[in-house]
């Protein structure tokens, strides 16, 4: 296998409790919270609603299953960039983390910044993000910067410093606040089916009228929303070079905390149906916010944009932890700046790499173009999910004698669910998104060139010096 694969400059100081809250609190975010309303549009029926979280939530565990046996069999830090680069080649590595550094991982701390700032807005409104306090005219152009994006960097700025300073904050941080926002949806979900006062829950409901294609069609758009609310389970793979007894832990954290997470989602969404009317729920974005001022008066408004303050703080921890291990992993093979490859010498972390990647995602903060950004890579996203779930096949006719302490569990029915309907969602995104995606794959593309520059620097660096 590749030679840096066997380096170790990270040590591995996350337990199996610090990587399973690792991955849930990477996962629960802002999502749950706002999802559902938006999925009432197309598909009115509390049943099928739930079938489609608790489908969603298993299309996400049979990819679980699948990056187990990768991360057990490859733990190293870098995670999918490894599993990419060990199958297909470095170029195919290097294009996911080049995509993952400049819109995908950034991106996602740039947008949760911002909805952390939003909700801080609430209970200090001076400093939300509706809030100007700068504007530019430059022709047609306008650029205004908002005191929430000044908060969005500050709360970025603040996790990266302490991430920096030691994996032991970063890990602390993260169990706290995760513990605290799991314990926040089962008091939610406790209250709302045990005490709160609500309707019935008619679950076998369907809606007069719908033609069975509209409801498979409906039934397919809330999926891919679903999809994209259990968003960065795969992410915790990137730190694997830092978890203890990793061939046992990362697979453990994997599975245990996508089941943890559907359990959570799918009862969340019963207390919403339990306290709205299907009709009251269409369009709603803010649904969380609505069913508990409905269960519990409008005193709950402002518990409810803690909890979700407290959720997205704990999500944009995680992304700050896990991003520099990729681009750390990239460095050490030489296509990076190399000093992103240096840990820091007292505090054992990928320190420069924080750095490079703290200051990235503060431009895109401030410049307010992630949310275009995303558009761009969604259909990229994908395509890295079903590549690195088919590397599965790959790596085992290429390294048939690769120790795996964990085979994926029903393969190869897993492995080829996964890749199906992640196929589907793929088909759909560029059907729905000609050009978004379009662009994106051409973003992605343009790392080519840049690839065979870091490559020939690192050819370069390598050629010994004459005497």
């Amino acid at each position: 296998m590749h030679e840096s694969s066997r380096k170790r400059g990270l040590v591995r100081q996350l337990g199996l409790f610090d990587s399973t809250m690792m991955m849930i609190g990477l996962v629960i975010g802002s999502g749950i919270y706002l999802t559902t309303g938006i999925m009432t549009q197309s598909l009115p029926s509390a049943g099928l609603i739930l079938l489609v979280w608790i489908v969603g939530g298993l299309i996400t565990l049979t990819g679980a299953l699948t990056y187990a046996e990768l991360g057990a069999s490859m733990p190293d830090s870098g995670g999918q960039y490894v599993f990419l680069r060990e199958a297909y080649g470095p170029l195919a590595g290097f294009l996911f983390g080049w995509i993952l550094f400049l819109i995908t991982m950034t991106g996602s701390i740039a947008a949760l910044g911002v909805a952390f700032a939003e909700h801080f807005g609430y209970f200090f409104p001076a400093l939300s993000t509706s809030r100007a306090i700068f504007s530019l005219q430059i022709g047609p152009w306008t650029y205004i910067l908002s005191m929430g994006q000044v908060v969005a960097v500050a709360a970025v700025v603040f996790l990266s410093a302490f991430n920096y300073i030691g994996v032991v904050f970063g890990k602390m941080i993260q169990n706290i606040v995760t513990v605290i926002k799991i314990g926040t949806l089962l008091v939610l979900i406790g209250a709302g089916l045990m005490i709160g006062q609500g309707t019935h829950i008619q679950l076998t409901s369907v809606p007069a009228g719908m033609s069975l294609a509209k409801l498979m069609t409906g039934f397919g758009l809330s999926l891919v929303a679903v999809t994209w609310a259990f968003d960065g389970w795969n992410n915790i793979t990137y730190a694997a070079g830092e978890i203890k007894n990793p061939r046992r832990n990362l697979p453990f954290s994997l599975v245990v905390g996508t089941i943890v997470i559907t359990l959570l989602y799918v009862l969340t969404n019963l207390v919403y149906f339990k306290a709205l009317p299907i009709r009251e729920m269409a369009g709603v974005v803010r649904i969380a916010e609505k069913a508990t001022t409905t269960l519990y008066g409008s005193t709950s408004a402002g518990l409810l944009s803690a909890a979700v303050l407290i959720s997205v703080f704990g999500a944009l921890n995680g992304a700050v932890f896990v991003g520099p291990r990729v681009y750390y992993a990239m460095a050490k093979d030489g296509l990076f700046f190399q000093k992103v490859s240096e840990v820091h010498p007292r505090f054992g972390t990928p320190g420069f790499s924080i750095i490079v990647q703290t200051i990235w995602a503060c431009i895109l903060t401030v410049s307010g173009t992630f949310e275009q950004l995303f558009t761009f890579v969604v259909f990229v996203t994908v395509l890295f999910y079903i590549l690195t779930a088919s590397s599965v096949f790959t790596l085992r006719k290429k390294y048939p004698d690769l120790p795996r302490p964990y085979k994926t569990w029903g393969y190869p029915v897993v492995p080829i669910v996964f890749i199906v309907t992640s196929l589907g969602i793929l088909i759909n995104t560029l059907i729905g998104r000609p050009v978004e995606s379009l662009i994106g794959l051409v973003i992605t593309l343009i790392g080519i060139p840049v690839y065979y520059i870091w490559k020939k620097r690192k050819t370069k660096d390598e050629k010994p010096k004459p005497s």
